[in-house]
């Protein structure tokens, strides 16, 4: 054999030993409905997933929220969707319909078994079955990025261990203020209140409307007054991405009366950092605020 030869042979067998450069890492296109449960896939996912979230905008009510090309594109590209469920998020359908796409869905009020024909759809809010659905969020990356299974698998006992202040916070209130009554605008913390052993005494009427986008019948309006001119109640918890003339006016007269209101959202405020602090923050808003209503 030439030296030429030699030296093809040389190089071909260099080329054969030479180590193979590894895979590029996957990335698992998400798209969330709400950006609570993106928060909580992005938790999980970690650096193996890209997560989009169509709400955001804590400013916004969520039951008026309009989809566009961009959210439909999106989800076109969507190896993973998260939606809320439980007649929340029903635009969601259409969108996944038209957008010509076959992604793995995870749908929050399935993986509760919320049922009913008017069940609260504020899912989030139930601290203590959050987990299930991180789960189930865990589960459906995992089917669509094996090699990574694992990975997600210790993120979401890392999660769930992170949850620990939040139901250590609703365990305090419940040992302290158990049955203590409050009212809300409209249904968006009713799972924590309950979690909370707390007891709603807002006129069903009233939250209803509100959430439906109505003005309350004037008998809700006058006896969610009276709670408040009376003092039968603790602490309001006021809605403050569906405010109306009518909840203005609601926690107008609750400050007059001296009564604390406590802020609740639908939508995570853009500041808020992950799921865990926003919904510790308003936990410790609504322990305050039993303090200042009934002392420690």
């Amino acid at each position: 054999m030439g030296a030429l030869g030699v030296a093809a042979l040389a190089g071909l067998m260099l080329l054969g030993s030479a180590p193979t450069a590894p895979a590029a890492p996957t990335t698992v296109q998400v798209v969330a409905a709400e950006n609570f449960w993106g928060s909580i896939a992005a938790q999980i996912g970690g650096s193996h997933v890209s997560v989009t979230s169509l709400i955001t905008d804590p400013n916004a009510d969520p039951h008026l929220f309009e989809t566009n090309a961009h959210d439909a594109a999106k989800l076109a590209q969507a190896q993973v969707v998260i939606e809320n469920g439980a007649g929340y998020d029903g635009w969601m359908g259409t969108l996944l319909g038209a957008d010509g796409g076959h992604p793995r869905i995870v749908t929050a009020g399935s993986v509760l078994r919320v049922t009913g024909d008017n069940p609260n759809p504020h899912l989030w809010y139930d601290i203590p079955r959050v987990p299930a659905v991180a789960s189930a969020i865990t589960a459906t990356l995992a089917k669509a990025d094996p090699p990574d299974a694992a990975t997600f698998r210790a993120n979401l006992a890392t999660f769930d261990a992170s949850l620990a202040p939040l139901t250590n916070m609703l365990a305090t209130i419940k040992k302290q203020f158990a049955h203590a009554p409050v009212a809300y605008t409209e249904r968006v913390p009713g799972y924590l209140i309950a979690d909370a052993g707390l007891h709603v005494v807002t006129p069903p009427g009233f939250a209803q409307a509100v959430e439906d986008g109505t003005d309350p019948g004037a008998a809700d309006t006058v006896a969610m007054q009276r709670l408040l001119t009376h003092h039968d109640i603790d602490v309001l918890l006021y809605n403050v991405q569906t405010v109306t003339p009518v909840t203005s006016q609601i926690r107008a007269l609750a400050n007059k009366e001296g009564i604390p209101i406590v802020g609740v959202s639908e939508t995570m405020p853009t500041d808020a950092g992950t799921y865990q602090q926003w919904q510790l923050a308003q936990l410790d808003a609504l322990h305050a605020g039993l303090v200042s209503s009934r002392g420690p």
